[in-house]
Parts: structure tokens; C-alpha cells; sequence
């Protein structure tokens, strides 16, 4: 049985929840999918491009509705939505990090943010710092949070989840510095 793409992207996504990033190889795939590595390089020249391709599928799957409101609500209900696909899936977060850090793919995310930053009426320099701090702070905070619960299961430490987040928290700060900045503007003017 001949393989598609999308029958390749959808056995890396298991196999990357099932063993974690670090056994997603080409090796590894292909036998899972009962082929030679070297048959996934019709569909993928580089692992780095199959990791996109992940990345974005993992990411589609999470996908909800485009959030109305407020700039504000959008913009926490965005960075929400990105931490709740990266955390669905075994080192997603590192994936979807290290794949937009790339240039690779990922970007929905950000597109997405900075229009709703953008709503706020903040100059196109802070929309875009902005939208930067809020996918670092949602990337780092999500690698914490799904470290932290895989050393757990592990049993490398012997802290169990953490009953709370903070997540919410920081990206109101965020939330909160822009419109401050927006709203000096405006008083300046």
C-alpha cells in the first residue's frame, strides 16, 4: 500500500505523542508505516520539513473558531488555543517552537495574534514586538508545563502536576503593557 502525505503526517503525529521527539526519525516512521526511510524523502526532502508539517497538523487539529470580542479576549483566547494544541500532543510545544523558530512553518499562530494586537491601535513596531513576547511567553510557558508532566510520569521527579497555571496571568500582563503603551500614545498626541 502506497503512503500519502497526509498518511505520513499522521503517523509521525502518533508516533511523536506515543515516543516523544526524540525517537520521531525517519527510521523509525518508516517502519511504522512498513517502508524504507528513504520513501518518506518523495513526500519529505528533510526531517526538519516533515517536523513542519507536523507542527502545522498539530496546530490544525487544535484549531477552534476565530475568537470575537475584544483585542484583549482575542488575543488570550488565541495564546490559549495555541498552549492547549502544543500541550495535546508529547513534546509538542518543542515542536511547534522549533519549527517556527525555523521559518518552517507554525506561523497561523502569529498571523493571527498580530492581527488582534494590531486592533488595539498600537504602531506597527510594538504589534510586532508584542506579538513576538506573546508567542515566546506561550512556547516557554507550555515546554515548562509539558516537561515538568512528562519528568513527572517519568518518575525523574517526584513533584505530580501542578495543581495551578499562571499561564493566564502573564499573558494579561502582556495584554495589559500594550494597552498601557497605546493608551500613552494616545495621551501624547
Amino acid at each position: 500500500m502506497r503512503n500519502h502525505r497526509d498518511d505520513v503526517v499522521a503517523r509521525a503525529l502518533e508516533v511523536l505523542d506515543e515516543y516523544g521527539l526524540a525517537d520521531l526519525t525517519m527510521r523509525r516512521l518508516g517502519k511504522e508505516l512498513g517502508v524504507q526511510p528513504s520513501a518518506l524523502y518523495h513526500h519529505f526532502p528533510s526531517k526538519q520539513l516533515l517536523l513542519a508539517a507536523v507542527a502545522d497538523e498539530l496546530l490544525a487539529r487544535g484549531a477552534r473558531p476565530a475568537p470575537t470580542g475584544t483585542w484583549e479576549d482575542r488575543v488570550l483566547a488565541l495564546c490559549v488555543e495555541l498552549r492547549d494544541a502544543m500541550l495535546a500532543y508529547r513534546d509538542g510545544a518543542e515542536v511547534v517552537a522549533t519549527v517556527h523558530a525555523f521559518g518552517l512553518g507554525a506561523q497561523a499562530p502569529e498571523q493571527a495574534l498580530a492581527r488582534a494586537v494590531a486592533d488595539s491601535g498600537a504602531p506597527e513596531d510594538l504589534v510586532r514586538a508584542a506579538t513576538r513576547t506573546l508567542l515566546h511567553l506561550v512556547f516557554g510557558h507550555s515546554m515548562d508545563e509539558q516537561t515538568h508532566l512528562q519528568a513527572g510520569s517519568a518518575g525523574a521527579i517526584e513533584d505530580g502536576p501542578r495543581e495551578r497555571s499562571d499561564f493566564r496571568v502573564g499573558v494579561g500582563l502582556v495584554i495589559d503593557g500594550v494597552r498601557a503603551r497605546v493608551g500613552a500614545a494616545e495621551r501624547h498626541r
